[in-house]
């Protein structure tokens, strides 16, 4: 979490303002769209973090706000967007920082609906952070990543996908029975 987080606001700070501006990887979405969906993210796993830390239930995007967010958030100026990247992935890094162990235990439910141990949100955030890093387009890929974390969200995207009534198109490409890989939608 906390590599990814460096190597994104890294990624956000050398952006010229006018770049901002300009198409990310995902597609309808700028690089403008990119930092606002990961500023917000931090926003949604410190809400998660507080459920966590009190055993209070706190969604974390109450009301569905969340496209709404990333759209308005996308038409702020540059420096304001570098500023709360900034901001919230500190708060987030200290809020899970301060979890106990039986913080850490306790269950939450993502934006998904999946029901998950908070232990998690340290990875959910690692997979937001460098993923997007790459849909900046600033000329950083997954082969940049680090290999641990690629060879995990390999896995964790397999097993996804699978899931989803795609197994025997995916077993059949991973282990060289078809040189046709299956249509994925995308995820994450």
């Amino acid at each position: 979490m906390a590599e990814g987080t460096r190597l994104f606001l890294a990624a956000v700070d050398r952006l010229p303002d006018a770049a901002f501006a300009a198409p990310s990887l995902l597609p309808g979405w700028s690089r403008a769209h990119v930092v606002a969906h990961v500023h917000f993210n931090a926003e949604a796993l410190r809400r998660l973090t507080h459920w966590a830390r009190t055993g209070e239930r706190t969604p974390m995007y109450p009301g569905g706000r969340r496209d709404a967010e990333i759209e308005e958030g996308s038409r702020l100026p540059p420096a304001r967007l570098r500023e709360m990247a900034h901001a919230s992935a500190a708060a987030l890094a200290a809020g899970f920082g301060g979890l106990d162990a039986r913080a850490l235990e306790r269950t939450v439910v993502t934006a998904q609906g999946r029901e998950v141990p908070a232990a998690e949100i340290a990875w959910l955030r690692a997979r937001e952070v460098m993923v997007h890093t790459v849909d900046l387009d600033t000329g950083i890929t997954f082969a940049n990543l680090p290999g641990d974390f690629t060879a995990a969200l390999a896995a964790d995207a397999v097993a996804r996908h699978a899931g989803s009534g795609q197994a025997a198109a995916l077993a059949a490409w991973l282990t060289g029975r078809t040189g046709r890989a299956p249509s994925l939608s995308a995820w994450l």
